[in-house]
Protein backbone atom coordinates (compact mmCIF):
# COMPACT_ATOMS: atom_id res chain seq x y z
CA UNK A 1 0.00 0.00 0.00
CA UNK A 2 1.68 3.37 -1.05
CA UNK A 3 1.50 5.63 2.06
CA UNK A 4 4.22 8.30 0.71
CA UNK A 5 1.80 11.30 0.81
CA UNK A 6 0.44 10.17 4.34
CA UNK A 7 4.20 9.99 5.31
CA UNK A 8 5.34 13.61 4.24
CA UNK A 9 2.36 15.05 5.69
CA UNK A 10 3.15 13.24 9.11
CA UNK A 11 7.03 14.36 8.96
CA UNK A 12 5.82 18.29 8.12
CA UNK A 13 3.08 18.25 10.45
CA UNK A 14 5.24 17.44 13.57
CA UNK A 15 7.22 20.24 12.88
CA UNK A 16 4.23 23.01 13.57
CA UNK A 17 1.41 20.64 15.57
CA UNK A 18 2.52 18.77 19.18
CA UNK A 19 3.33 15.62 18.06
CA UNK A 20 1.76 15.83 14.88
CA UNK A 21 -2.31 15.88 16.20
CA UNK A 22 -4.97 17.77 17.55
CA UNK A 23 -5.81 14.57 19.34
CA UNK A 24 -3.52 12.57 21.05
CA UNK A 25 -5.05 8.97 19.51
CA UNK A 26 -4.42 10.10 16.04
CA UNK A 27 -0.58 9.87 16.26
CA UNK A 28 -0.68 5.82 16.14
CA UNK A 29 1.10 6.04 19.60
CA UNK A 30 -0.51 2.88 20.60
CA UNK A 31 -0.28 0.79 17.44
CA UNK A 32 2.52 2.54 15.62
CA UNK A 33 3.28 3.21 12.20
CA UNK A 34 2.33 6.31 10.27
CA UNK A 35 -1.12 7.87 10.93
CA UNK A 36 -3.07 7.78 7.66
CA UNK A 37 -4.07 11.61 6.40
CA UNK A 38 -8.02 11.46 5.50
CA UNK A 39 -8.81 13.42 2.15
CA UNK A 40 -12.68 12.25 2.01
CA UNK A 41 -15.14 10.18 3.07
CA UNK A 42 -18.70 9.03 2.01
CA UNK A 43 -20.52 6.17 3.33
CA UNK A 44 -18.68 3.74 5.13
CA UNK A 45 -15.23 4.73 3.23
CA UNK A 46 -12.17 6.67 4.02
CA UNK A 47 -9.93 7.83 1.17
CA UNK A 48 -6.80 9.33 1.90
CA UNK A 49 -3.94 11.52 0.63
CA UNK A 50 -2.57 8.82 -1.13
CA UNK A 51 -6.04 7.25 -2.59
CA UNK A 52 -6.39 4.47 -0.79
CA UNK A 53 -9.62 3.22 0.48
CA UNK A 54 -10.66 2.37 3.96
CA UNK A 55 -13.65 0.76 5.10
CA UNK A 56 -14.58 2.56 8.28
CA UNK A 57 -15.40 1.41 11.55
CA UNK A 58 -14.29 3.78 14.05
CA UNK A 59 -17.14 6.31 12.35
CA UNK A 60 -15.47 9.54 13.86
CA UNK A 61 -15.33 8.11 16.98
CA UNK A 62 -19.42 7.14 16.76
CA UNK A 63 -21.59 9.94 15.76
CA UNK A 64 -21.67 9.30 12.09
CA UNK A 65 -24.71 6.78 12.80
CA UNK A 66 -25.84 7.07 9.20
CA UNK A 67 -22.71 7.02 7.99
CA UNK A 68 -20.28 9.96 6.34
CA UNK A 69 -21.79 12.55 4.47
CA UNK A 70 -24.78 11.43 4.42
CA UNK A 71 -27.88 13.41 2.04
CA UNK A 72 -30.30 14.05 4.18
CA UNK A 73 -27.90 16.12 6.79
CA UNK A 74 -25.68 17.55 4.14
CA UNK A 75 -28.66 19.09 2.35
CA UNK A 76 -30.29 20.42 5.90
CA UNK A 77 -26.53 22.12 6.12
CA UNK A 78 -26.31 23.62 2.63
CA UNK A 79 -29.57 24.56 2.75
CA UNK A 80 -28.45 26.66 6.42
CA UNK A 81 -25.10 27.86 4.80
CA UNK A 82 -26.13 31.08 3.05
CA UNK A 83 -27.76 32.02 6.06
CA UNK A 84 -24.03 32.69 7.96
CA UNK A 85 -22.56 30.03 10.22
CA UNK A 86 -21.88 31.98 13.48
CA UNK A 87 -23.99 34.85 14.85
CA UNK A 88 -23.20 35.52 17.96
CA UNK A 89 -26.72 36.11 19.08
CA UNK A 90 -30.01 34.12 19.91
CA UNK A 91 -31.53 32.15 16.40
CA UNK A 92 -33.99 29.91 16.27
CA UNK A 93 -32.03 26.70 15.49
CA UNK A 94 -31.06 25.75 18.54
CA UNK A 95 -34.96 26.10 20.17
CA UNK A 96 -35.80 23.61 17.38
CA UNK A 97 -32.99 20.98 18.52
CA UNK A 98 -33.45 21.73 22.47
CA UNK A 99 -37.48 20.96 22.03
CA UNK A 100 -36.38 17.60 20.07
CA UNK A 101 -34.64 16.15 22.88
CA UNK A 102 -36.71 17.74 26.03
CA UNK A 103 -40.01 16.50 24.14
CA UNK A 104 -38.30 13.12 23.95
CA UNK A 105 -35.92 12.57 27.18
CA UNK A 106 -38.55 13.55 30.48
CA UNK A 107 -35.35 13.59 32.58
CA UNK A 108 -34.02 16.35 30.58
CA UNK A 109 -36.05 19.23 31.43
CA UNK A 110 -33.65 21.78 30.22
CA UNK A 111 -30.55 21.49 27.99
CA UNK A 112 -27.50 24.25 27.24
CA UNK A 113 -25.54 23.43 24.37
CA UNK A 114 -21.78 23.77 24.02
CA UNK A 115 -18.94 22.71 21.68
CA UNK A 116 -17.55 19.54 23.27
CA UNK A 117 -18.13 16.97 25.52
CA UNK A 118 -15.47 17.84 27.80
CA UNK A 119 -17.11 21.64 28.15
CA UNK A 120 -20.18 19.95 28.73
CA UNK A 121 -18.79 17.80 31.96
CA UNK A 122 -16.68 20.40 33.01
CA UNK A 123 -19.80 22.68 33.31
CA UNK A 124 -21.99 19.67 34.92
CA UNK A 125 -19.08 19.56 37.43
CA UNK A 126 -19.57 23.26 38.08
CA UNK A 127 -23.50 23.38 38.37
CA UNK A 128 -23.36 19.69 40.64
CA UNK A 129 -20.75 21.48 42.94
CA UNK A 130 -23.17 24.92 42.95
CA UNK A 131 -26.14 23.23 43.71
CA UNK A 132 -24.98 20.87 46.25
CA UNK A 133 -22.17 23.50 48.11
CA UNK A 134 -20.14 20.19 48.28
CA UNK A 135 -16.81 20.03 46.34
CA UNK A 136 -15.74 15.93 46.13
CA UNK A 137 -16.30 14.30 42.85
CA UNK A 138 -16.84 10.68 42.24
CA UNK A 139 -15.87 8.90 39.40
CA UNK A 140 -14.85 5.28 38.57
CA UNK A 141 -11.60 3.48 37.34
CA UNK A 142 -11.86 3.07 33.72
CA UNK A 143 -14.18 6.16 32.43
CA UNK A 144 -13.76 8.77 30.64
CA UNK A 145 -14.88 12.12 30.89
CA UNK A 146 -12.72 14.18 28.42
CA UNK A 147 -9.99 15.93 28.84
CA UNK A 148 -11.37 17.72 32.36
CA UNK A 149 -8.51 18.72 34.85
CA UNK A 150 -10.69 17.18 37.65
CA UNK A 151 -11.61 13.76 35.54
CA UNK A 152 -7.78 13.69 33.93
CA UNK A 153 -7.88 10.51 36.56
CA UNK A 154 -7.28 6.68 35.48
CA UNK A 155 -10.02 7.33 32.96
CA UNK A 156 -9.12 5.99 29.24
CA UNK A 157 -9.11 6.74 25.97
CA UNK A 158 -5.77 7.78 24.54
CA UNK A 159 -4.40 7.55 28.34
CA UNK A 160 -4.83 4.22 27.93
CA UNK A 161 -2.03 3.89 25.86
CA UNK A 162 0.38 6.20 27.47
CA UNK A 163 3.03 5.01 30.02
CA UNK A 164 1.39 7.25 32.80
CA UNK A 165 -2.28 7.32 33.61
CA UNK A 166 -2.94 10.72 33.95
CA UNK A 167 -1.75 14.59 32.72
CA UNK A 168 0.98 16.56 33.90
CA UNK A 169 -0.28 19.93 34.98
CA UNK A 170 -2.74 18.96 37.01
CA UNK A 171 -2.27 19.82 40.58
CA UNK A 172 -2.13 18.02 43.66
CA UNK A 173 -5.27 20.05 45.12
CA UNK A 174 -8.18 19.29 42.11
CA UNK A 175 -7.02 15.69 41.98
CA UNK A 176 -7.73 15.52 45.83
CA UNK A 177 -10.98 16.70 45.42
CA UNK A 178 -11.83 13.62 42.78
CA UNK A 179 -12.60 9.90 44.60
CA UNK A 180 -11.72 7.73 41.92
CA UNK A 181 -13.40 3.80 42.68
CA UNK A 182 -14.04 0.57 41.27
CA UNK A 183 -16.78 -0.41 38.56
CA UNK A 184 -19.13 -2.66 39.63
CA UNK A 185 -18.25 -2.51 42.94
CA UNK A 186 -20.75 -0.93 45.05
CA UNK A 187 -20.27 -2.39 48.02
CA UNK A 188 -16.70 -0.21 48.02
CA UNK A 189 -18.92 2.81 46.81
CA UNK A 190 -21.37 1.99 49.88
CA UNK A 191 -18.31 1.85 52.11
CA UNK A 192 -17.11 5.62 50.60
CA UNK A 193 -19.77 6.84 50.95
CA UNK A 194 -20.50 6.36 54.51
CA UNK A 195 -17.22 8.04 55.40
CA UNK A 196 -17.47 10.69 53.09
CA UNK A 197 -20.80 10.83 51.51
CA UNK A 198 -21.74 14.35 53.23
CA UNK A 199 -18.64 15.56 51.02
CA UNK A 200 -19.41 14.40 47.60
CA UNK A 201 -21.26 16.61 45.03
CA UNK A 202 -22.08 14.24 42.54
CA UNK A 203 -21.38 11.10 41.12
CA UNK A 204 -20.30 10.87 37.49
CA UNK A 205 -20.04 7.43 35.52
CA UNK A 206 -20.63 6.46 31.80
CA UNK A 207 -23.36 3.92 32.03
CA UNK A 208 -21.92 2.08 29.06
CA UNK A 209 -18.04 3.19 29.58
CA UNK A 210 -16.44 2.50 26.32
CA UNK A 211 -13.42 4.51 26.38
CA UNK A 212 -11.03 1.97 28.37
CA UNK A 213 -12.63 -0.47 26.11
CA UNK A 214 -16.38 -1.56 26.67
CA UNK A 215 -16.96 -2.06 30.29
CA UNK A 216 -20.36 -3.47 29.84
CA UNK A 217 -21.55 -2.74 33.66
CA UNK A 218 -24.90 -4.56 35.28
CA UNK A 219 -27.62 -2.66 35.43
CA UNK A 220 -28.19 -3.14 38.96
CA UNK A 221 -24.46 -1.62 39.48
CA UNK A 222 -25.93 1.49 37.89
CA UNK A 223 -29.51 1.51 40.09
CA UNK A 224 -27.14 0.91 43.26
CA UNK A 225 -24.75 4.14 42.15
CA UNK A 226 -27.87 6.16 41.78
CA UNK A 227 -29.77 5.35 44.87
CA UNK A 228 -26.47 5.42 46.87
CA UNK A 229 -25.79 8.95 45.17
CA UNK A 230 -28.76 10.30 46.06
CA UNK A 231 -29.37 8.79 49.43
CA UNK A 232 -26.37 11.39 50.37
CA UNK A 233 -27.96 14.37 48.76
CA UNK A 234 -25.17 14.01 45.67
CA UNK A 235 -26.10 14.56 42.19
CA UNK A 236 -26.31 11.79 39.79
CA UNK A 237 -23.91 12.80 36.34
CA UNK A 238 -24.75 10.47 33.54
CA UNK A 239 -22.19 11.07 30.60
CA UNK A 240 -23.73 9.68 27.37
CA UNK A 241 -21.39 11.23 25.18
CA UNK A 242 -20.88 8.40 23.28
CA UNK A 243 -24.10 5.78 24.04
CA UNK A 244 -26.57 9.30 23.87
CA UNK A 245 -28.87 8.80 21.02
CA UNK A 246 -26.34 5.53 19.88
CA UNK A 247 -27.42 2.72 21.97
CA UNK A 248 -31.10 4.03 21.16
CA UNK A 249 -32.90 7.14 21.51
CA UNK A 250 -33.17 7.96 25.26
CA UNK A 251 -29.39 6.80 25.63
CA UNK A 252 -28.46 4.36 28.34
CA UNK A 253 -31.34 6.31 31.10
CA UNK A 254 -33.54 4.98 28.93
CA UNK A 255 -32.56 1.37 28.73
CA UNK A 256 -32.08 1.05 32.05
CA UNK A 257 -34.86 3.32 33.24
CA UNK A 258 -32.64 5.50 35.57
CA UNK A 259 -33.00 9.13 35.59
CA UNK A 260 -29.65 10.84 36.16
CA UNK A 261 -30.35 14.57 38.13
CA UNK A 262 -27.64 15.60 34.99
CA UNK A 263 -26.57 13.92 31.46
CA UNK A 264 -23.69 14.97 29.26
CA UNK A 265 -24.28 14.56 25.42
CA UNK A 266 -21.84 14.64 22.41
CA UNK A 267 -20.98 12.52 19.35
CA UNK A 268 -24.39 12.50 17.29
CA UNK A 269 -26.14 15.18 18.82
CA UNK A 270 -24.33 17.16 16.63
CA UNK A 271 -24.43 14.99 13.77
CA UNK A 272 -21.00 14.54 13.89
CA UNK A 273 -20.09 18.72 14.09
CA UNK A 274 -18.62 20.02 17.08
CA UNK A 275 -21.66 19.85 19.85
CA UNK A 276 -21.96 18.89 23.40
CA UNK A 277 -24.59 19.83 25.62
CA UNK A 278 -25.78 19.06 29.40
CA UNK A 279 -29.07 18.85 30.30
CA UNK A 280 -31.21 17.39 33.79
CA UNK A 281 -34.42 19.00 35.92
CA UNK A 282 -35.10 22.26 35.54
CA UNK A 283 -34.62 23.30 39.39
CA UNK A 284 -30.61 22.07 38.80
CA UNK A 285 -30.77 24.18 35.45
CA UNK A 286 -32.31 27.47 36.52
CA UNK A 287 -29.15 27.89 38.45
CA UNK A 288 -27.23 28.30 35.07
CA UNK A 289 -26.22 31.59 34.33
CA UNK A 290 -28.31 33.71 33.37
CA UNK A 291 -31.29 32.45 34.99
CA UNK A 292 -28.87 31.27 38.08
CA UNK A 293 -25.69 32.09 39.48
CA UNK A 294 -23.15 29.18 37.67
CA UNK A 295 -21.20 31.05 34.67
CA UNK A 296 -20.85 29.47 31.87
CA UNK A 297 -20.42 30.57 28.32
CA UNK A 298 -19.38 30.05 24.45
CA UNK A 299 -19.29 32.31 21.19
CA UNK A 300 -19.78 29.33 19.58
CA UNK A 301 -22.26 27.27 21.75
CA UNK A 302 -25.21 26.28 19.76
CA UNK A 303 -23.53 27.29 16.40
CA UNK A 304 -26.19 27.52 13.93
CA UNK A 305 -24.96 24.75 11.19
CA UNK A 306 -24.19 22.19 14.16
CA UNK A 307 -27.84 23.22 15.49
CA UNK A 308 -29.37 22.21 12.04
CA UNK A 309 -27.11 19.15 11.53
CA UNK A 310 -28.23 17.77 15.39
CA UNK A 311 -31.64 18.21 14.06
CA UNK A 312 -31.55 16.73 10.98
CA UNK A 313 -30.26 14.18 12.83
CA UNK A 314 -32.27 13.25 15.43
CA UNK A 315 -35.20 13.70 13.05
CA UNK A 316 -33.98 10.79 10.84
CA UNK A 317 -33.15 8.55 13.92
CA UNK A 318 -37.16 9.10 15.33
CA UNK A 319 -37.95 8.69 11.89
CA UNK A 320 -36.26 5.32 10.45
CA UNK A 321 -35.60 4.20 14.23
CA UNK A 322 -32.40 2.15 13.44
CA UNK A 323 -31.46 0.73 16.76
CA UNK A 324 -33.38 -2.78 16.19
CA UNK A 325 -31.28 -3.07 13.12
CA UNK A 326 -28.07 -2.15 14.29
CA UNK A 327 -27.59 -4.16 17.74
CA UNK A 328 -29.06 -7.41 15.35
CA UNK A 329 -26.11 -6.58 13.21
CA UNK A 330 -23.67 -5.93 15.20
CA UNK A 331 -24.32 -9.13 17.01
CA UNK A 332 -24.09 -10.84 13.97
CA UNK A 333 -20.54 -9.52 13.01
CA UNK A 334 -19.06 -10.30 16.90
CA UNK A 335 -20.50 -13.55 16.68
CA UNK A 336 -18.61 -14.05 13.31
CA UNK A 337 -15.61 -12.73 13.86
CA UNK A 338 -15.87 -15.07 17.00
CA UNK A 339 -16.42 -18.22 15.51
CA UNK A 340 -13.56 -17.01 12.71
CA UNK A 341 -11.17 -16.79 15.71
CA UNK A 342 -12.19 -20.45 16.83
CA UNK A 343 -11.64 -21.74 13.72
CA UNK A 344 -7.86 -20.38 13.63
CA UNK A 345 -7.15 -21.42 16.91
CA UNK A 346 -6.75 -17.43 18.20
CA UNK A 347 -7.95 -16.48 21.57
CA UNK A 348 -10.47 -13.49 20.70
CA UNK A 349 -13.50 -11.97 22.24
CA UNK A 350 -15.91 -9.54 20.19
CA UNK A 351 -17.71 -7.54 23.74
CA UNK A 352 -20.74 -6.24 21.99
CA UNK A 353 -23.82 -4.02 22.84
CA UNK A 354 -26.38 -2.02 20.78
CA UNK A 355 -23.96 -1.20 17.53
CA UNK A 356 -20.31 -0.51 19.46
CA UNK A 357 -18.08 -3.20 19.85
CA UNK A 358 -14.65 -4.47 21.09
CA UNK A 359 -12.21 -6.48 19.92
CA UNK A 360 -10.27 -8.41 22.65
CA UNK A 361 -7.57 -10.17 22.02
CA UNK A 362 -6.71 -13.08 24.68
CA UNK A 363 -8.03 -15.05 27.19
CA UNK A 364 -11.05 -13.08 28.89
CA UNK A 365 -14.05 -13.63 29.86
CA UNK A 366 -15.77 -11.09 31.86
CA UNK A 367 -14.13 -8.13 31.20
CA UNK A 368 -15.79 -5.41 33.35
CA UNK A 369 -13.07 -3.24 34.45
CA UNK A 370 -9.36 -2.22 33.22
CA UNK A 371 -8.00 -4.46 35.52
CA UNK A 372 -9.48 -7.87 33.99
CA UNK A 373 -8.50 -6.55 30.25
CA UNK A 374 -6.31 -9.59 29.03
CA UNK A 375 -2.38 -8.60 29.35
CA UNK A 376 -1.63 -9.95 25.67
CA UNK A 377 -4.68 -7.86 24.30
CA UNK A 378 -1.96 -4.34 24.23
CA UNK A 379 0.91 -6.47 22.62
CA UNK A 380 -1.42 -8.13 20.40
CA UNK A 381 -3.35 -5.42 18.28
CA UNK A 382 -0.76 -3.39 17.12
CA UNK A 383 -0.23 -6.69 15.13
CA UNK A 384 -4.16 -6.94 14.08
CA UNK A 385 -4.48 -3.46 13.35
CA UNK A 386 -2.23 -3.03 11.07
CA UNK A 387 -2.85 -6.18 9.01
CA UNK A 388 -6.44 -4.84 8.67
CA UNK A 389 -5.30 -1.48 8.13
CA UNK A 390 -2.77 -2.89 4.75
CA UNK A 391 -6.42 -4.50 3.55
CA UNK A 392 -8.24 -1.48 4.09
CA UNK A 393 -10.16 -1.76 7.10
CA UNK A 394 -9.96 0.76 9.23
CA UNK A 395 -10.42 0.80 13.19
CA UNK A 396 -9.68 3.23 15.89
CA UNK A 397 -6.61 3.02 16.42
CA UNK A 398 -6.31 1.74 19.84
CA UNK A 399 -6.24 -1.13 21.25
CA UNK A 400 -8.80 0.01 24.00
CA UNK A 401 -11.08 2.20 21.95
CA UNK A 402 -14.16 0.63 20.51
CA UNK A 403 -15.68 0.31 16.82
CA UNK A 404 -18.79 1.52 15.72
CA UNK A 405 -21.48 0.34 12.84
CA UNK A 406 -23.61 2.51 10.93
CA UNK A 407 -26.93 1.88 8.98
CA UNK A 408 -24.65 1.66 6.05
CA UNK A 409 -22.52 -1.02 6.66
CA UNK A 410 -24.23 -3.85 5.36
CA UNK A 411 -23.88 -7.99 4.49
CA UNK A 412 -21.05 -6.81 2.15
CA UNK A 413 -19.29 -5.45 4.43
CA UNK A 414 -19.55 -7.44 7.11
CA UNK A 415 -17.57 -10.19 4.65
CA UNK A 416 -14.78 -7.53 3.93
CA UNK A 417 -14.13 -7.28 7.09
CA UNK A 418 -14.30 -11.31 7.63
CA UNK A 419 -11.96 -11.40 4.92
CA UNK A 420 -9.44 -8.78 6.45
CA UNK A 421 -9.58 -11.05 9.17
CA UNK A 422 -8.62 -14.26 8.58
CA UNK A 423 -5.63 -12.75 7.27
CA UNK A 424 -4.89 -11.15 10.22
CA UNK A 425 -5.40 -13.86 12.75
CA UNK A 426 -3.11 -15.76 10.39
CA UNK A 427 -0.65 -12.52 11.27
CA UNK A 428 -0.89 -13.66 14.64
CA UNK A 429 -0.56 -16.84 14.62
CA UNK A 430 2.88 -16.31 13.36
CA UNK A 431 4.02 -14.09 15.50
Amino acid sequence: MNILESERLWKKSQKTVPGGVHSPVRAFRGVGGVPRFIASASGVFLKDVDENEYLDYCMSWGPLIFGHADAEIETAVREALPRGWSYGTVEPYSVALAECVTEALPWVEKIRFVSSGTEAVMSSLRLARAVTGRNLVVKFDGCYHGHVDALLVRSGSALADMALPDSAGISEKVAQETAVLTLGDAEGLEVFFEKYGNQVACVILEPLPANYGLLIQETSFLKKVAEIARNAGSLLIFDEVISGFRVGFQGMAGLTGIRPDLVTFGKILGGGFPVGAYGGASCWMDWVAPAGPVYQAGTLSAQPLAMVAGLATLQKLQRENPYALLERNTQELARALKGLAEEEGIDLDVKYFASLFWVVLGSSGKVQTPQQIPEEHRTLFPLLFHALLDQGIYLAPSAFEVSFLSTLHTQATQEELMHAMRVGLKVLKKR
